[in-house]
């Protein structure tokens, strides 16, 4: 078979460039540890022989009669649920919980699991399309998990968000409605619980001449975020920047946002505190902490939007392009 049909994404890819150079990742936040709870938990989905792991950030202290929003967050290729805690420790100090997953089909054991020189074709079998639809699976069966667990009675299952990075980005598309078709037959793997998404550095789905026809059934209210220098550059793929915007216009729901920073990197959205410089890096990160917060209140607890709209004024200088933020929007 054609490698270009074997492949769903081309994310696996995108992401590596940024998770190669990201497995001694310092996490850069200013949460303070005490506001949120941190839970790591094995999990194995008996149905598929598949672990799931993942890291549950919770707000210590939430009202009694408030169910919480829950984001569920899927890592770029390489990475694993301890990544991204910029993100979700400060969503859940805000008060949403944040459910990090590990993709063990493409997640850090990539990197290890045996000689560097066959590390290519690891990717490559990662790139594949039983591992992107694994991951949309894994999703779905950490959110039936975690809504039959202890933490259950914190959590509003009417509330939900995906969000995802890279690989991730893609894996949170084909939850939120993105369907593509292999070998004619159409691939519908869209998650009814979610009710928002949140979409960084998304790479183009590998192969798909029309994204309209691909993205078009995304309908929930969509952010997505990238930065002019979001170029991805490895051996056998390259996408720029104009891929990240090409995904986020092919969208269908008539409520869409787009965030471009000015610089930046395809790895500066890690925990990464090198990539764009640290002054940079950090400026970015802020930004994107606040703007994705208050995405997350606008979509899940109905928030006036004040946030939202006032958003790119207050980071202008960080920002080449911004759409979506008017009133009503």
């Amino acid at each position: 078979m054609n490698r270009n049909r074997r492949r769903l994404l081309g994310a696996a890819l995108a992401s590596a460039g940024a998770a190669a150079l990201g497995l001694a990742a310092v996490p850069r936040t200013p949460v303070a540890q005490e506001l949120v709870e941190t839970i790591d938990l094995d999990w194995h989905d008996a149905g598929r022989d598949r672990p799931v792991p993942v890291r549950l950030h919770l707000p210590r202290a939430a009202g009694a009669a408030a169910r919480l929003p829950l984001v569920v967050f899927s890592h770029g290729i390489g990475g694993s649920r301890r990544g991204y805690s910029y993100l979700g420790l400060h969503w859940a100090a805000q008060g949403c919980a944040s459910l990090h997953l590990q993709h063990v089909g493409s997640d850090r054991s990539l990197w290890s699991a045996g000689s560097p020189f066959a590390l290519a074709a690891r990717l490559q079998e990662a790139a594949q399309a039983s591992e992107a639809i694994a991951r949309v699976h894994d999703l779905r069966f950490a959110l039936d998990r975690i809504f039959d667990s202890p933490w259950a009675e914190r959590l509003d299952p009417a509330r939900v968000a995906a969000a995802g990075h890279s690989y991730g980005a893609n894996t949170t598309l084909l939850a939120a409605g993105a369907r593509v078709e292999r070998d004619g037959v159409p691939i519908d793997l869209r998650e009814p619980r979610l009710r928002a998404a949140i979409v960084i550095s998304a790479p183009p789905f590998y192969g798909e001449p029309a994204p309209r026809r691909i993205l078009g059934g995304v309908q929930v209210p969509s952010l997505h975020v990238t930065s002019t220098d979001d170029v991805i550059r490895v051996p056998g793929f390259y996408s720029p920047v104009d891929d990240r915007l090409a995904v986020y216009e092919a969208i269908g729901g008539p409520r869409k946002l787009l965030a471009v920073f000015a610089g930046g990197s395809h790895s500066i959205f890690t925990d990464r505190g090198a990539p764009g410089g640290p002054v940079l890096n950090a400026q970015v990160k802020a930004a994107t902490r606040e703007l994705t917060t208050a995405f997350l209140r606008s979509t899940l607890l109905d928030d006036d939007e004040a946030a939202l709209r006032e958003w790119p004024r207050r980071h202008a200088e960080l920002l080449a392009r911004v759409e979506g933020f008017g009133p009503g929007a």
